[in-house]
């Protein structure tokens, strides 16, 4: 049987690693974090019906995504800068799961969980891969370690190491800058906050920045600001983000014009920080295929954050996987069907992230959104 190779343990690569074990066919996912809890793996996904519940489905693990996930996670408030609410929709107890919320940490939890606990290596990080003849590649680890395989797999995010074997495509910045603040406990230690933000999704747009927040099932709330800046933004920007006990009142003095619950908000955050720049691939991406190499999720199709980049590499996992157990005896010919319908399905869904990008860097992005979720 052939010896596949998956690189990166995020949701898509871990998904393909599920479905491969449900039919007998054994791969490896290759990880250069030293453990499942060397970090943490940051805040909510959305999954949708038709593909990240599609992908839970296909690999048996519906039902304990359900036990997870937060109907309620479907709220939306949305204000502009000076506090006026434009919208509020409170999810019915009764209402469809068709977006729920799940942590990102208990999703993985739930993948990891699936797999035998030989089906991941940690502290692997690739450093190259090597062609070898008849489509197979060495793959080049930190610390001297190497393996080979018949079939890999870049499920590396945005900075893949594998991306480069099948195009030269890189990322390019799209000039937001996200800086995540947390507020632990909400709703024990500050429930007028918890009352103010709800149970999902909390926006709120102003010239050139933007907050929002939401409230994780571990009950901590995560609060991203956003502000729009060329590429070396964080560097320049004056904020000394090495230091977040210096960094945090900065970043309130961004907020200073704003209504006061906005900066009540980052005044109750801890000492966490984190900055994330936000890059994309172009839309509609493709490449010759190259043999015995295939890309999915991030690494495939990085796309602006918009509620699509997770659950596209979900389903590229689900996909992939099914294609392989078609026909596991010639995984070249499978994970070249799988790109082929991977292409367009993924191109569709960039094109909507592009979009929703879009707005949510223009003035007047907080009334624009109100009329995509309240159509008239």
């Amino acid at each position: 049987m052939p010896h596949i190779a998956v690189i990166g343990a995020g949701p898509g690569g871990l998904l393909l690693a599920r479905v491969l074990h449900l039919y007998g066919i054994e791969a490896v996912v290759y990880e250069r974090e030293a453990s499942p809890t060397a970090r943490t793996q940051g805040g909510m996904l959305d999954l949708h019906t038709d593909t990240g519940q599609r992908a839970l489905r296909e690999a048996g693990l519906e039902a304990e995504f359900l036990t997870m996930a937060r109907r309620e996670g479907q709220d939306h408030r949305l204000l502009d800068h000076t506090g006026t609410v434009l919208l509020r929709q409170d999810t019915p107890d009764d209402a469809p799961m068709d977006r729920p919320e799940v942590d990102r940490a208990d999703l993985r939890a739930i993948l990891l969980g699936s797999l035998p606990p030989t089906a991941v290596a940690w502290d692997h990080g690739l450093e190259r891969a090597e062609p070898l003849p008849g489509g197979r590649h060495r793959l080049h680890f930190t610390g001297g370690r190497t393996a080979e395989c018949d079939l890999l797999v870049g499920a590396d995010g945005a900075n893949s190491r594998v991306r480069p074997l099948v195009t030269d495509a890189r990322p390019t910045p799209l000039g937001a800058h996200v800086v995540e603040l947390g507020i632990p406990g909400l709703v024990r230690t500050r429930p007028d906050l918890a009352a103010l933000v709800g149970r999902g999704n909390y926006w709120a747009f102003g010239p050139g920045r933007s907050l929002s927040a939401q409230l994780g099932g571990d009950g901590r709330l995560r609060v991203y600001l956003t502000f729009h800046g060329p590429e070396d933004w964080p560097a320049t920007c004056g904020i000394p983000f090495e230091d977040p006990a210096r960094a945090r009142p900065l970043l309130r003095e961004r907020f200073a014009d704003w209504a006061a619950e906005f900066t009540d908000l980052i005044d109750a955050c801890d000492g966490a920080l984190t900055v994330r720049s936000l890059s994309t691939l172009p839309v509609g991406l493709t490449w010759a295929h190259v043999p015995g190499v295939t890309l999915l999720g991030d690494a495939a199709h990085l796309m602006p954050p918009a509620g699509e980049g997770a659950n596209a590499a979900l389903l590229d996992g689900a996909e992939l996987g099914l294609a392989l157990a078609a026909d596991p005896d010639a995984p070249d010919a499978a994970a070249h069907r799988y790109e082929r319908a991977m292409f367009p399905r993924a191109r569709e869904a960039a094109r909507r992230s592009a979009r929703i990008h879009e707005i949510l860097m223009s003035p007047d992005a907080a009334h624009r959104l109100v009329a995509i979720l309240q159509p008239a």
